[in-house]
This record gives structure tokens, C-alpha cells and sequence, in this order.
């Protein structure tokens, strides 16, 4: 294993043990999106509040492998703060990276990097991708 796998990894397993942004906001909530992988049984509840066009909080609640969980944690830490636009084009570029494709080396991915080597993975890009999912259709219910 390369010291990079190695550092990915302890990322993902950080993010695992000690997930960001665990629960779920307070009434009124604003979007609340539930999404099941029915393939392995993972689970997601995700809350985002959006405001003025601009991820204000977003927090989930879930069951699932150490991917799904982690993925969860790194993307709520990711989009919060983002505009709308921002969020749709990170969820874009990760899920190019699950795929495979080049992806724009001029965004900043911090932490979701580390789940790049999931791509080799098929049976585990559902797992990785069930929390940006989730946040898709949030910003489609919030009517971007």
C-alpha cells in the first residue's frame, strides 16, 4: 500500500469514527431527504437548510459501511457555507471522479479527495455517492 492509500484511508476511517456534522436540524428544518441503497442496505437521512440560495446547515442521520458514512460526513462539511451553484457543481465533480473521468483539478476537493480509490471499486460507488444523491434531490426540493 502507497503511504497516499495509507493516508486516504485513515481520512476515510477519521471520518468514519468521528462523522461531521452527525443528526439532525432543528424545526423548521427546510429539506429533509431520506435515500436507501437497496443493493447493500445503507441508509441516509440528510437535512439542509437552505437560505438565500447559499447551503446554510446540512446534517444526516444514517446507517451504512464506512464509505457511505464517511462520504456522508465530508460531504456535509463540504457543501455548508457553498452557494446552491457551488454545492450542484461539487456533487457533479464527485461523481465524475466515481466514474472515473478527469475531473476540474481547479476545485478544491480537501477530505473528499480521499475517496478517489473507490472508483476501482464498482460495487462501492453506490455507497460513496448515496449522500450526494441525497443532496441532488435536496437542492432540486429546495427549487434551485
Amino acid at each position: 500500500m502507497s503511504s497516499l492509500d495509507d493516508l486516504y484511508r485513515r481520512v476515510i476511517m477519521d471520518h468514519y469514527q468521528k462523522p461531521r456534522n452527525r443528526g439532525k436540524l432543528e424545526e423548521p428544518a427546510g429539506l429533509v431527504v431520506n435515500l436507501n441503497n437497496p443493493t447493500c442496505g445503507d441508509s441516509i437521512s440528510l437535512s439542509l437548510k437552505v437560505e438565500d440560495g447559499r447551503v446554510t446547515d446540512a446534517k444526516f442521520l444514517g446507517e451504512g459501511c464506512s464509505i457511505s458514512m464517511s462520504s456522508a460526513s465530508m460531504m456535509t462539511e463540504a457543501v455548508k457555507g457553498k452557494t446552491v451553484d457551488e454545492a450542484v457543481k461539487l456533487a457533479q465533480i464527485f461523481s465524475d471522479m466515481m466514474q472515473g473521468k478527469e475531473v476540474d483539478d481547479s476545485v478544491d476537493l480537501g477530505d473528499i479527495e480521499a475517496l478517489q480509490g473507490v472508483a476501482k471499486f464498482p460495487a462501492r460507488i453506490k455507497c460513496a455517492t448515496l449522500a450526494w444523491k441525497a443532496l441532488e434531490q435536496g437542492i432540486q426540493q429546495a427549487g434551485k
